[in-house]
Order: structure tokens, then sequence, then C-alpha cells
């Protein structure tokens, strides 16, 4: 009886499967694997590009050791999603032309949002979750997880990240410099425009004192930093480090950098950080950080690393209370990354890494994507909106292979059911959820 439950199951995600291929690149797809969380919610989404300059910032592609330190204007490009309400004859769904991994390649990704549409009033001001991709990257990196989050009751802000993009990657001393410092000039440009009478769609729509981050790679390097990882001495002092010791500015070792933790970044999700292995912190540059974060990596993870990587942020972070979701057998790509678009798929014989640098080759990319979604939700939700049931969701047995699934059959659960709340029967299994509480 069992193999036949089990040969069904198989069939119906077969079936499934084929409905979701049929759709060329849909970022909102929720699949019948997916734990309660990950459904889209009950409000429409609009979204909106914006561009944000940040003054007289510091010129690392120009600057030259020993060399006064170059100045220059430094302009980002912002997605925007939020709540909206859709008009007469509007309805749910939209397109995003990007450019891919493949500078050359241009794709089309399908959504719920509706580019433009009216912002909704009722509710706001809604929590700020502001996104930062990988080296390289963009906006619409995690644009499966903007939509979902907007559809929830967020403001959410992806970051073309300056030198990090596909179309204009520039050498690497740039993104470690910026990374942190775009992601706080975005919190502070989207307060100056969410105040009354800004003139901005973002005017009264956005609380920015109940802000959370989301990084991922690169993007978590500088969530580790901006939350109060400090970079050590040899990060600082590393050969692919920016002249003149500039990190040092946001270093553990400067008494300065402690005042530049902001308070209003009340949690944050960091994905598969990049430098602990490359060893820009140290034991003691990461007891600075006590905003509650909840890490997400995949198990073999050879760009960040996992042991010398992201899990030893997570047991580094002593004061912070936090979580570790690890994918078992995942990359770096757990988790983050939307599908790869069908427009890298090409002829046999096409290039092996703008289609890898989307996918696992071990887990399905839309099965993570909808794990990230829900506990995203979970986790900001409780952090943003104080929503204490959201809890529950992350008291579960560590490992998702040893939890009992025990349900008679009217669907009431038994003594015995231990199974990750939310998880339909089986799809725990491949996930890990660790806890660690602050010591301070």
């Amino acid at each position: 009886m069992l193999r036949l439950k089990s040969a069904g199951l198989l069939a119906a995600l077969a079936l499934a499967g084929a409905g979701v291929l049929a759709q060329p690149n849909h970022i909102d797809i929720v699949a019948p694997t997916a734990p309660e969380l990950a459904a889209y919610g009950p409000l429409a989404v609009g979204v909106r590009t914006l561009t944000a300059t940040d003054r007289n910032r510091p010129d690392i592609l120009n600057t030259k050791e020993g060399a006064p330190t170059a100045r220059y204007d430094r302009t980002l490009t912002l997605e925007v999603w939020y709540p909206a309400v859709l008009g007469t004859g509007q309805s749910p769904g939209g397109e995003y032309r990007v450019i891919t991994r493949d500078p050359s390649v241009t794709a089309a990704l399908h959504g719920q949002a509706v580019r433009d549409a009216q912002p909704r009033t009722a509710g706001a001001p809604f929590p700020l979750v502001i996104i930062s991709h990988g080296y390289p990257g963009n906006r619409y990196l995690l644009s499966h997880l903007g939509e979902n989050l907007a559809s929830k009751g967020y403001v959410v802000v992806s970051i073309d990240h300056t030198d990090s993009t596909y179309d204009d990657q520039q050498a690497f001393a740039s993104t470690l410099y910026n990374r942190p410092l775009d992601q706080l000039f975005v919190l502070n440009e989207v307060a100056r425009l969410g105040r009354a009478g800004s003139a901005s769609v973002l005017a009264g729509l956005v609380d920015t004192r109940r802000t959370g981050l989301v990084g991922y790679s690169m993007g978590g390097y500088g969530v580790v930093n901006v939350i109060g990882g400090g970079f050590s001495t040899a990060g600082v002092e590393s050969s692919s480090a920016p002249p003149n010791r500039l990190l040092a500015e946001r270093g553990a070792g400067n008494p300065g950098y402690r005042h530049s933790i902001d308070p209003r970044i009340t949690s944050a999700i960091a994905i598969g950080p990049w430098g602990m292995q490359n060893g820009f912190w140290d034991a003691e540059g990461l007891k600075g950080i006590r905003t509650p974060v909840l890490f997400v990596a995949g198990s073999v993870d050879d760009v960040s690393g996992y042991e010398k990587g992201t899990r030893a942020i997570f047991e580094g972070a002593v004061n912070a209370d936090r979580y570790l979701l690890t994918f078992v057998n995942a990359n770096h790509n757990a988790a983050a990354p939307h599908p790869a678009p069908i427009e890298l798929l090409g002829a046999k014989g096409a290039p092996l890494v703008p289609y890898a640098h989307y996918a696992d080759p071990v887990w399905d990319t839309v099965r993570m994507n909808n794990i990230l979604q829900h506990f995203a939700t979970a986790w900001f939700d409780r952090h943003l909106k104080a929503d204490e049931t959201m809890q529950a969701y992350f008291e579960v047995v560590p490992r998702g292979t040893d939890a009992v699934w025990a349900v008679d059959r009217d669907g009431r659960t038994l003594p015995a059911h231990t199974y990750w709340k939310g998880f339909k029967r089986g799809t725990a299994v491949g996930l890990v959820l660790e806890h660690a509480p602050p010591n301070e």
C-alpha cells in the first residue's frame, strides 16, 4: 500500500512538473510539494523601477594605492515590489525583460506583479525588506522572493549593485567595499522617499523602522557586515581588498564602525554569505552581530564554503539569536536564484556556466525557492510584524529525515507526530534547521 501511494505521488508530481515546464520562465510557481507559507499572500503586487544616487562615494576603481581617494556619484537601479490595488481592466501578471548571466542573452521572466500599479494605502505603512544579489547578479535574481513577500504586506527593494551586475561586472575590490554601503544607502534613501509629501510612490507606504535584509553570496557578505560583523585585519589587508585599507572603515578594530549598526534593521537572512573562508571575519568580529539572523546554505557550497564558510559564521555569531537552514548536498545556488531562463538552454553543446549560475546539480530550483519563501515569510512575520505564532515554524526536529509523520485518516495529528510545521509528508527530507541562542 505504501509503495502504491508513493508511486501515485510521484506520478502526480511528474504531471505537475510537466505543466510547469509548459510555462516559460515563471518566477511565481508554487509547486505541490511547497510548504504552506510559500503560497502568495492575499494582496495584489505592484512593481516599479527607481534609481538612487549616493553623492561623493569613494571611487574604488579609480583610486590607487598610496594616492588620495577618488570620489564619484554612485547610481543604483532599484526594483520595488509593493502591495497594490489593481484598477479596472488590470489583472495579476507581468513580464520582466532581464539580462542573464550571459550578458548577450536577454530573457523574459513572468510573475504576478503589475507594472506601475497603484500602491495600496490600506494597512500602510508596510515593513521594508532589502534584497542584495551576488557577484555577478542583478536585481531580478531573487524576484521570486520579492513578489512573494510583497503579496504578504511588505515593501521589497532589490538592488542592482553597480560594478557587480552581469553587464557591468568590474574589479572585485569595488564589490568588497561597496556592498554594505549600498545596503545602508538604500535603507536611508527609502526612508527619505517614504516620508509624507516626498512625491515618491513610496510616500507613506513604507516603515523603515521595521527593516529586514536579504543577501545572497556577496549580498550575504554585505549583510553580515551591516548587522555587526566587522571585518578582520586579515580581510582589510588581503590582496583582493580595496586600496589604502579602505575596508578598515567597517572593520571590527574601528571604534566608529560600531556606531554604523543601524537599529532599524531588526532581522536578516544571509544566503551562502561569502568571505569567512577567505578570512574576512574572525571570532572577535563575529561577536558584534546581535541582530537575529537566519543563515541559509548548501552543505557542499564550493564558492562560499560550508563548514569553514556559512556554518562557521553561524557558529561564530555567538551574541545573536540565529538559525541555520541547510540544504543537504546543495551547492552555492541553494534557494536564492530564480530558475534558469529557457533562453540559456540553447542548442546541444550550449555553455554550462550561464545555466549553472542559476541551477543546482541535486536540488530542484523551484522547490528550493518555495522553501525559502516559506521560511522568509515566517522569519519576517515574526521579526518585522511581531507575529509570535510564526515561531512554531522554527521549532522543529533539526533533521528533516528524523521527523515523524503521524496523522490519522481524518487528518488529525497523533502524539507521535513531529513533522516540520507546514511541510507535507516526506518534503522535509534533505533539510536541516538548527538554532543557537545568543550568549548575551
